[in-house]
């Protein structure tokens, strides 16, 4: 019961990290225009993310703008593009496998061990996309934190942590819990009660090669004799084999 409780809750943590990934790569808040100076007014806000550029003004509605090309954009940004659609990819097919082992499914019937190996298949797929999610986005921001402090940028040049990184650094931390939920649960012997026993190098065991059965003749034994039994009832008469007449035998003559 307390496996299938753990179960649920590591497919609800890597549900709830797969959207936040999903969320993360579509946004475009990955780097935002830093305010630096006096001037508090701020009349354009510039974002930018893996797939647009956006701009906003004050009093009017956001405008974004789709790359034109890939190449163009600085490499944090175009591994981000690969690596957050390969973490999307395996999030889903590892939350997909799971389902067939989890025990509150008929999937697989009568087989824990393969449920088992199927759940810490799914657990590795989703250790791998808490990967793919995490690179990027701690990238991006070294990248960020690295331009802020250079002194040879101009203002405008510098940028902000935006949104979609701590979108992207919360839903790595929930894969992973997820991914480890389903291994840390799922690793055990494969014989609970099964005793194991390690062998030195050094100890005097040796294999013999296995040897055919030979035929063994058969041994008649001769079945036992019944033996009188004695009797305390004074009623019963015994007779044993004797070469001399008895009294009864005598008078059976006379």
């Amino acid at each position: 019961m307390a496996e299938s409780a753990l179960e649920i809750v590591g497919l609800v943590l890597t549900l709830v990290g797969l959207i936040g990934v999903a969320a993360s790569t579509g946004m475009p808040m990955w780097k935002v225009t830093a305010f630096i100076g006096e001037n508090i007014i701020v009349f354009e806000t510039r974002y930018e993310g893996l797939w647009m550029n956006c701009f906003r003004q004050a009093d009017i509605r956001m405008q974004c703008k789709v790359y034109d090309s890939l190449l163009a954009l600085p490499p944090d940004l175009q591994a981000g593009r690969g690596l957050m659609c390969a973490s999307l990819a395996l999030g889903a097919i590892g939350m997909l496998i799971s389902l067939l082992g989890l025990q509150c499914t008929v999937c697989i019937r009568n087989n824990d061990r393969v449920k088992r190996l199927v759940l810490i298949v799914s657990g590795v797929l989703i250790l791998l996309s808490c990967i793919c999610a995490l690179i990027p986005v701690s990238w991006t921001g070294h990248v960020i934190i690295r331009d802020f402090y250079n002194p040879l940028l101009l203002d405008s040049q510098r940028r902000e942590l935006g949104e979609a990184l701590y979108i992207g650094w919360v839903a790595s931390a929930f894969l992973l819990a997820g991914g480890c939920m389903f291994i840390c649960c799922n690793i055990q012997s494969k014989d609970k009660g099964s005793e194991r026993y390690v062998y030195s190098k050094q100890s005097d065991y040796m294999a013999y090669p296995p040897r055919p059965l030979q035929p063994q003749q058969l041994v008649m034994i001769p079945a036992p004799q019944p033996q009188p039994v004695l009797s305390r009832h004074p009623s019963t008469i015994y007779s044993y084999p004797s070469r001399y007449p008895s009294v009864r035998s005598g008078v059976a003559y006379l």
